[in-house]
């Protein structure tokens, strides 16, 4: 069987799938489309192989990391059930008290994924708390096509309500310094742009391409980072107007667009990942998060 590669797979497959993870194509229709890209020697089970995450090879960072204290915690969230599910985590020679990092998971739950995203923001000496807000409905699935379907079934604005309570939680442990930022993914993305909006005290958001907020903009008072991808059209087109409106009010931003990067480029479980511009875009991330919640 032919060896794929991402050279392999047309520009095409990449935007087919970003509209089958994002809802607007269901499952037999994406395979449908996919179909006619199995040539040369592909298949349609080998494409939809390359393109799915693989979350068993692609942690970074295992539970287990000696490096690390990480385990699961519920906190109160009056729109979660009374109770979210979260993953905490920070240096294990930890001393003192430390920044907090909220961060969101994409379109999916919680994820072994954005799980180890949580350890990596942890080992770079803050305190992370990665919330489920599939927790009402049991918690992430153990898969994305089922988690996607959980996640439809919740109000995205109670999700946000969600995640506010994660924000709270974080900057009142005893560990944290108070000053609390929040990164997220897609789906997180909104969910960071919409905090900003929500959280008067927040410290600094970092939306990976992520949706934005139409009105309230003059209510941000966090400073943001903005991570793109070039090739994303869906989110990017909103993009213009969210940057006239933070401008008009004098908002602190600063915004990255990657090229030749796709939506999801960040992820490292699927070949959408784009090593280069990934690694450049958490660095500026964790040295924009040192920089504001000090």
């Amino acid at each position: 069987m032919k060896k794929i590669t991402k050279e392999d797979i047309k520009q095409e497959v990449f935007d087919l799938y970003d509209d089958y993870a994002h809802d607007r194509v269901s499952r037999r229709l994406f395979l449908d489309k996919l179909s006619a890209y199995a040539v040369g020697g592909l298949t349609v089970p080998s494409l939809l192989s390359f393109i799915s995450p693989d979350y068993v090879k692609k942690i970074q960072i295992s539970q287990d990391d000696e490096r690390l204290k990480s385990d699961y915690i519920q906190y109160h969230s009056p729109k979660g059930g009374g109770s979210i599910k979260g993953l905490l985590s920070k240096p294990a020679d930890a001393s003192g008290k430390r920044p907090g990092i909220v961060v969101v998971h994409e379109n999916r739950g919680l994820n072994p994924h954005i799980e180890d995203v949580g350890r990596r923001a942890a080992l770079a000496g803050f305190i992370s708390l990665a919330p489920d807000a599939l927790t009402p409905l049991g918690g992430y699935p153990g898969n994305d096509d089922e988690g996607r379907e959980l996640q439809r079934k919740r109000d995205r604005n109670e999700m946000l309500e969600d995640f506010i309570a994660a924000f709270e939680y974080l900057r009142d442990h005893p560990d944290c310094n108070g000053n609390v930022g929040v990164v997220g993914f897609c789906f997180g993305g909104w969910i960071s742009n919409m905090m900003a909006v929500k959280v008067p005290d927040l410290g600094a958001a970092v939306p990976f391409y992520g949706g934005q907020p139409k009105e309230d903009i003059e209510k941000i008072k966090a400073p943001l980072l903005l991570h793109f991808g070039s090739l994303d059209k869906r989110v990017n087109a909103g993009w213009p107007a969210y940057e006239a409106a933070l401008k008009e009010h004098g908002k602190e931003y600063t915004a990255y667009m990657y090229e030749d990067a796709n939506h999801g480029f960040h992820n490292d479980t699927t070949p959408r990942y784009d090593r280069e511009d990934a690694e450049l875009a958490w660095k500026r991330t964790i040295e924009f998060f040192k920089d504001k919640l000090r």
